[in-house]
């Protein structure tokens, strides 16, 4: 009997980490702690560009709330209002309050948040700066060792 390990999960709650060491650390948390709800997409859009795609259906802006904080995104919301007059003969559009965290990578940073057709789109970018960019080492053939700082 052959057994399965999903990693959707990991892609789910995790934005801009290409590298499964990183994918790795982020299993130690368990899957029951993982939401499903609202139903979301994590999208690779080339090698920088990220989008997280939420199904808002039935909230406005004023329903929903981002927040960054120490490389943390987190989007909550849920319905402010009631329509108290309405009798549900069914009623099958939740709209219960929910909230979702994403833990970034280094240099990810959100663009911007736009609603529209009851989907929540966030853009993420990788900015990753000159400092932490890899740079070539060039090798001096002739022997003698320079302890000029690299630039």
């Amino acid at each position: 009997m052959a057994t399965t390990v999903s990693l959707a999960p990991l892609f789910r709650q995790s934005v801009g980490f290409d590298r499964f060491n990183d994918l790795f650390e982020s299993a130690l948390r368990s899957e029951a702690a993982s939401t499903t709800y609202p139903p979301h997409n994590v999208e690779k859009h080339g090698d920088d560009h990220y989008r997280i795609v939420i199904a808002a259906a039935g909230l406005t802006e004023e329903d929903l709330d981002i927040q960054v904080e120490k490389e943390v995104l987190t989007i909550t919301g849920g319905k402010r209002e009631s329509d108290k007059e309405a009798i549900y003969l069914h009623q099958g559009i939740a709209q219960r309050a929910f909230r979702l965290s994403f833990r970034l990578a280094d240099h990810i940073e959100v663009q911007n948040a736009s609603l529209s057709n009851g989907l929540l789109s966030i853009d993420l970018l990788r900015v990753v700066p000159e400092e932490a960019k890899p740079r070539r080492i060039n090798i001096d053939g002739s022997g003698k060792t320079d302890m000029k700082q690299i630039n």
